[in-house]
């Protein structure tokens, strides 16, 4: 395999550089037609979850594509779902760089990005432009709010956001757990998640009978939540009646990286020390939801055999963004064989 020859070249640039480059190069593979001439076809494994069909479980994880600008391109990598995002009602440009670093020795990433992004009416005309949407390929938006808004006016944000990519989205999830942008995350409380959701599925509602189809609601959790605060949040979930949940996102724990050189940036920690953390948090969300909500595992994939630990810990789908920095398109073929070949729907198959 190339990858890791090529993976040699792109450590040797800035974290953020590299990224925008690997982009940009998959994209213009794509357009050449070179990617589907050297990648095998997509594993093939319907899945229904939220009312869409899946055409395998393992799915990218928002923040790789904020802006939707390389949809085609990462589709043809094999993955069931494309999330794009997080995109914020107005455009804006995220936190001082540098703000994206790797500490290799842990196969992980830390990132303070910042919801960097062109906005919402960017990303919409993006993903309008996309062959993978045109033929009906899965797209979830991941939507946040501007920096600059304050905390009490956060629904605001949210609601402006799902109404501007209500139309183009297979499913919209809500990102309440980054830690980079301030205070976000005490929208995970009760009181403050309790008003969010019920603006959320009130305006889903409306827009459902505006639009003619119903587009399903996913929230985002972070994995250093209290066990409590998962109970709370499951019961959220459920008065609301929500349509997924997704865990994890980043974790601003350090263990196991605080003793590298970058291990103590600022930032949510991604990739291998993730996965244990992301994983208990997985499983107790399960356990309090007792199957009313479908889960989407993120957080710490970097083989096979860890996409399917997402689905014994009790989700139904999983997605990945730092491992395949490590390993490559290869990753995705991987995680959606070993799903497909190991435990299904969070039990034994």
């Amino acid at each position: 395999m190339l990858y890791p020859l090529l993976r040699k070249t792109l450590f040797a640039l800035p974290a953020e550089r590299a990224h925008c480059v690997s982009l940009s190069g998959l994209s213009f593979l794509e357009a050449a037609g070179m990617l589907s001439r050297v990648l095998p076809p997509p594993v093939s494994d319907p899945i229904e979850v939220m009312g869409l069909t899946f055409p395998n479980r393992i799915g990218l994880a928002a923040g790789m594509d904020k802006n939707g600008e390389h949809i085609d391109a990462l589709a043809a990598l094999g993955f069931g779902h494309i999330e794009i995002g997080t995109v914020t009602p107005r455009p804006q440009a995220g936190n001082p760089k540098p703000r994206l670093f790797r500490l290799p020795q842990e196969r992980a990433i830390i990132n303070r990005m910042g919801f960097n992004n062109h906005g919402a009416d960017a990303l919409v005309a993006n993903v309008k432009l996309a062959r993978f949407y045109r033929q009906g390929g899965i797209i979830g938006v991941n939507i946040g709010k501007n920096a600059d808004t304050p905390l009490e006016k956060a629904v605001d944000d949210y609601l402006c956001c799902l109404e501007k990519v209500y139309p183009v989205a297979s499913y919209v999830a809500i990102n309440i757990s980054s830690p980079n942008t301030e205070n976000l995350r005490a929208l995970q409380k009760t009181e403050a998640l309790d008003d969010l959701l019920l603006s959320l599925k009130a305006a889903q509602t409306r827009l459902a009978d505006q639009h003619g189809r119903y587009v399903p609601l996913a929230l985002k959790i972070a994995p250093d939540l209290a066990d409590q605060d998962i109970q709370d949040i499951a019961a959220a979930l459920k008065k609301h009646r929500m349509d997924a949940a997704i865990a994890t996102n980043t974790t601003i724990s350090r263990t196991g990286v605080d003793h590298l050189p970058r291990g103590n940036e600022t930032g949510g920690l991604s990739g291998a020390p993730v996965f244990r953390l992301a994983n208990q948090a997985l499983g107790k969300l399960a356990n309090a939801l007792q199957g009313e909500v479908p889960l989407i595992g993120a957080g710490g994939i970097m083989s096979g055999e860890d996409a399917r630990a997402k689905i014994a810990a009790g989700a139904k789908l999983a997605q990945i963004y730092t491992g395949l920095i490590y390993r490559g398109p290869a990753l995705a073929r991987e995680a959606a064989l070993a799903m497909m070949n190991g435990k299904t729907n969070g039990k034994k198959s």
